[in-house]
């Protein structure tokens, strides 16, 4: 048995382990306190070794985890264990995104990360979201259908806000306003993508791997088809967990 545990700044995942197969997983807010949200899913599973991942794995490795991985190997060996195929991963989560380029083994190769800024993460468009008048889960549909986005000319959050409130004050659709924002995300992470070199097959990891209008416009710009999981936010505590099993390492 062992605990895999992903502490992100939005939400902290648990992937429980037996015998090398997934037994159990956990999503949670992370809250104003992450260290006891994850503390909390800690103590649901039978006492094991722990691996943790994500920015907050350090605050876990004094008392709780074993070890630490750093999110990069995580979501790579991840996402390869759930797509053997993989060559290239995605993982756009609420303060960073990043893109990962693996070897036909599987072995990290080369990656390019946004983590300076919330352009181009979850943060971003929750922000965006609320700045709209709409719940996360909506914001990622209402776009889809629109055909021609408004022109967002700030990344910048505190700027693309302002830009937002512009734009509906001139009566600006607010479906093209969802789609231009989600096209210049998707332009921000295709750039990225491609100075790493994309090779299929593409792994879309990360909470925003569950919006469907990012999910399209990405591989549309990436000329490709994205693998998405059924839970893409568990797969850097997947992988974390398979760290302490001979498929992690």
């Amino acid at each position: 048995m062992v605990l895999g545990i992903d502490l992100g700044s939005r939400t902290v995942k648990a992937v429980f382990l037996r015998n090398g197969e997934i037994e159990d997983s956990q999503i949670a807010l992370g809250g104003s306190d992450p260290y006891d949200t994850a503390v909390s899913l800690l103590k649901k599973y039978p006492k094991c070794p722990v691996v943790a991942t994500g920015y907050g794995r350090h605050v876990l490795k004094e008392e709780w985890a074993d070890k630490v991985v750093t999110e990069i190997k995580a979501h790579a060996i991840g996402a390869r264990y759930l797509f053997p195929s993989c060559r290239t991963v995605i993982d756009m989560g609420g303060q960073d995104s990043k893109v990962i380029a693996l070897d036909e083994s599987g072995q990290f190769v080369n990656f390019q990360m946004n983590d300076k800024c919330a352009a181009g993460t979850g943060k971003f468009l929750e922000v965006m979201a609320q700045a709209l008048g709409y719940p996360i889960d909506i914001f990622a549909l209402v776009g889809i259908n629109e055909t021609k986005p408004a022109r967002i000319n700030s990344m910048c959050t505190v700027f693309a806000e302002s830009e937002v409130i512009s734009l509906v004050s001139k009566r600006v659709k607010k479906e093209a306003i969802v789609l231009g924002l989600h096209e210049a995300i998707a332009g921000r992470i295709a750039s990225m993508a491609n100075r790493v070199g994309v090779v299929a097959d593409v792994v879309f990891s990360g909470g925003v791997a569950r919006n469907p209008t990012m999910v399209t416009l990405l591989e549309r710009k990436l000329k490709t088809k994205l693998k998405v999981a059924d839970a893409p936010d568990i797969i850097g505590a997947l992988g974390a967990a398979l760290v302490a099993t001979d498929r992690g390492e």
